[in-house]
């Protein structure tokens, strides 16, 4: 066997189907649309979810909680990752994009204590996590509320 001989296998296939080409095909005058009723309009079809005029099942089941307007949405990063700056820098939200620590200030800066520091750093930012304070002054550093 050679690769210009390999087809299908028989019946594997299955031509497509032509409607609207006369009564001899089989498919002609309603198109193997039926007679009158939803599917036999043009331009018609269901929506997702919808179920026959029956309640749909998004609005049976019950609803639970809300969505807070008013809720902040920091931007955060972890202590860890100051170790990269130099000894004495100041920290801010601004030197963070520009190095691309994080991408998008949302509402403000929010600093969590995960890992260690390792060097004296002013740190500015919106927010601070209990333990970020505590390593971040253990290190010498200072941590500042913008």
């Amino acid at each position: 066997m050679n690769i210009h001989e390999l087809k299908p296998a028989d019946g594997s296939r299955k031509g497509k189907k032509r409607v609207g080409r006369g009564i001899g095909s089989g498919h002609g005058k309603t198109s193997t649309r039926g007679h009158k009723g939803q599917y036999a309009r043009s331009g018609t079809g269901i929506k997702p979810g919808f179920e026959g005029g029956q309640m749909p099942l998004q609005r049976r089941l019950p609803k639970r909680g809300f969505t807070n307007i008013f809720k902040k949405e920091y931007a955060i990063i972890n202590i860890e990752e100051l170790n990269n700056f130099d000894t004495d820098t100041v920290v801010t939200p601004e030197l963070l994009i520009k190095y691309g620590r994080i991408k998008d200030m949302k509402d403000g800066l929010k600093v969590l204590g995960n890992g260690e520091l390792n060097k004296k750093l002013i740190v500015r930012a919106n927010s601070f996590s209990k333990s970020a304070i505590e390593k971040i002054e253990r290190a010498g550093g200072k941590a500042e509320v913008i």
